[in-house]
């Protein structure tokens, strides 16, 4: 399981790191959205997304919960709760 997740991550890592300048932005939402919920947070419907800089977004959901999501130095996907 544990390896089932971790691969996931990398999957979503390695997309977010390639989406353009938001080109897809139903695709990027979807992303957005599954890497909060493999993170084990809450996000019932994905309201708004705004890309910050490369691999780094702002997320907010219709439930009122807002996360900070990008990749850190080691190239780990962190999603941080504003």
């Amino acid at each position: 399981m544990a390896l089932r997740i971790s691969a996931s991550l990398l999957t979503l890592a390695v997309s977010l790191i390639g989406v353009p300048a938001l080109a897809d932005d139903a695709g990027l939402g979807k992303d957005l959205k599954a890497t909060i919920a493999l993170q084990g947070m809450p996000c019932d419907q994905l309201l708004t997304a705004k890309r910050n800089g490369d691999s780094d977004y702002t997320a907010a959901c219709k439930d009122g919960n807002r996360y900070h999501i990008f990749v850190n130095p080691q190239g780990r996907v962190i999603v941080q709760k504003l």
